[in-house]
């Protein structure tokens, strides 16, 4: 019974110990206090690449706005279209990748001399999915500056409902210091 009651802590524990986002990076600029500012709004999209023509793209980006405004407006800013005090402004790299396996083998015991080189190599696994970087800059609008930058990477799944859920989960954790 005992251990049971050991084991349930670390499975509660177990999916956030594998997560798949990863905060890269952030900086706030000397000064900056987010209760400063009282309104925000988006800079216009501007983007290109293969990458923006796909159904993906738009459906991230839509979410992205999405948690971005929630996770502003927990902090007290709320949307504003005419003259907001902050522009936010975010960037977004998706890249392809294919998930490998590091493949090594026990070196044996040579009784003479090795004068050979070994090496390891990576084979794959034959699984693609796609892995995306986003940053998001705040800028104060009056100064034309920027005041807080921040950077996350993770999976980004096909099915929009987990895509979603991804970019709830990345925003949170990204904006969990501001």
């Amino acid at each position: 019974m005992k251990s049971y009651l050991l084991l349930l802590p670390a499975l509660l524990l177990l999916p956030y110990a594998c997560s798949p986002i990863q905060v890269l990076d952030q900086e706030t600029a000397e000064n900056f206090a987010l209760n400063n500012y009282r309104t925000f709004n988006f800079y216009e999209i501007d983007a290109s690449g293969n990458s923006v023509n796909s159904r993906t793209y738009y459906t991230g980006l839509d979410a992205l706005k999405t948690e971005i405004t929630q996770q502003l407006q927990k902090r007290g800013l709320q949307p504003g279209e005419h003259d907001p005090d902050l522009l936010v402004n975010i960037g977004i790299v998706i890249r392809g990748k294919v998930h490998t396996r590091k493949v090594e083998t026990e070196d044996p015991r040579y009784m003479g001399q090795r004068r050979y080189t070994w090496e390891s190599e990576r084979l794959e696994k034959g699984q693609h999915y796609n892995e995306g970087t986003v940053t998001v800059h705040l800028v104060d609008r009056a100064q034309n500056k920027l005041v807080w930058r921040g950077v996350v990477e993770g999976v980004v799944p096909d099915k929009p409902a987990r895509l979603q859920r991804n970019v709830a989960d990345a925003m949170e954790a990204l904006f969990k210091g501001l």
